[in-house]
């Protein structure tokens, strides 16, 4: 029976990587991008809020125009839930955050501010500079 005899590997060192930049592509040059030929899954964010089990918000909560409601609000749904995973105020925090960025460039800019001084109203209810 024979042996297989192993070849003993040269003490080749590895390639370093180069931090030179690499020649832009074409995408770079201004071209509009192809259609991908999969098309992706759209509206997650809608799916997300639709099914989503995390916390149970009070009906048109983000509708309000007084930061301090919508943030007396969230803050009460996050400490009433049993389904959350971290703390009350990074739950409710996290929820206020999701709807400013699924809003997206649809938020008018008031809705936006208002948001905004919400999430500093939600700080100052627990505490948090």
């Amino acid at each position: 029976m024979k042996k297989a005899v192993r070849k003993a590997s040269s003490a080749r060192k590895p390639a370093k990587k180069s931090n030179a930049r690499r020649k832009s592509s074409a995408r770079g040059q201004g071209r509009p991008r192809k259609a991908s030929a999969r098309k992706s899954p759209r509206r997650w964010s809608a799916r997300v809020t639709e099914t989503s089990d995390a916390m149970t918000l009070d009906e048109g909560v983000f509708k309000k125009s007084d930061p301090k409601a919508i943030a007396r609000s969230v803050k009460r749904s996050a400490e009433r839930s049993h389904r959350r995973k971290s703390s009350p105020f990074r739950s409710a925090m996290s929820m206020l955050t999701f709807y400013v960025n699924r809003g997206g460039k649809n938020l008018s800019a008031r809705r936006k501010h208002v948001l905004m001084q919400a999430k500093d109203e939600l700080r100052a209810l627990y505490h948090k500079s």
